[in-house]
């Protein structure tokens, strides 16, 4: 039996469509399923994908500032310092000066990094092409294509409606911040 109403196969029990229709659903199965096999290629990395995707901006050359790529990755600036700390020390990228502003650091691929990268991205793209091969060729670019303009369009309403919030979690990622008030002694 198959769905009018969606397109695809409806559950013979009940005539209604599949779970997998639901759009929050199949992206949800389809990024599940993506995280883990990247997240399994790039364990080694300092920050395993999270690093991944800082050392891909900054090979691209754009990175920007450690507040840029935070805000842009969607990481806490707490954590950002550690991850960079971590990349940086493990010898994969640099925090240069901004000549404009010398309170700024740029962040940069290192040679090493730059070389570990293309490894690692070969892998990823790999995945990627897994992924997408249960649809015909054609379909995979166009797929990619509505996929890039729509996370495009959405990256850019969420750094409208944020603004400097962009780069701030508000789920388990977010530092739990130190009271500041002093306990009062027992009178």
């Amino acid at each position: 039996m198959t769905s009018k109403r969606a397109g695809g196969p409806a559950d013979s029990s009940t005539g209604a469509p599949q779970l997998e229709e639901e759009f929050g659903f199949a992206i949800g199965v389809i990024f599940r399923a993506y995280a883990k096999a990247v997240e399994a290629t790039v364990a080694d990395l300092p920050g395993g994908p999270r690093g991944y995707f800082i050392l891909a901006a900054a090979v691209r050359g754009q990175a920007g500032s450690q507040r840029a790529i935070a805000d842009r990755l969607g990481i806490d600036r707490t954590v950002m310092t550690y991850l960079l700390d971590d990349l940086e020390e493990a010898g994969l990228v640099e925090r240069k000066p901004d000549p404009a502003d010398r309170r700024s650091r740029h962040i940069v691929a290192t040679e090493r990094g730059a070389e570990l990268w293309d490894e690692l991205h070969s892998q990823v793209d790999r995945i990627d092409r897994q992924l997408l091969s249960v649809l015909p060729e054609k379909s995979q670019t166009a797929f990619r294509d509505m996929l890039t303009v729509m996370a495009r369009d959405v990256d850019a309403i969420e750094r409208t409606l944020l603004g400097d919030r962009a780069g701030e979690p508000s789920g388990p990622d977010k530092p739990v911040r130190a009271s500041r008030r002093r306990a009062r002694p027992n009178v």
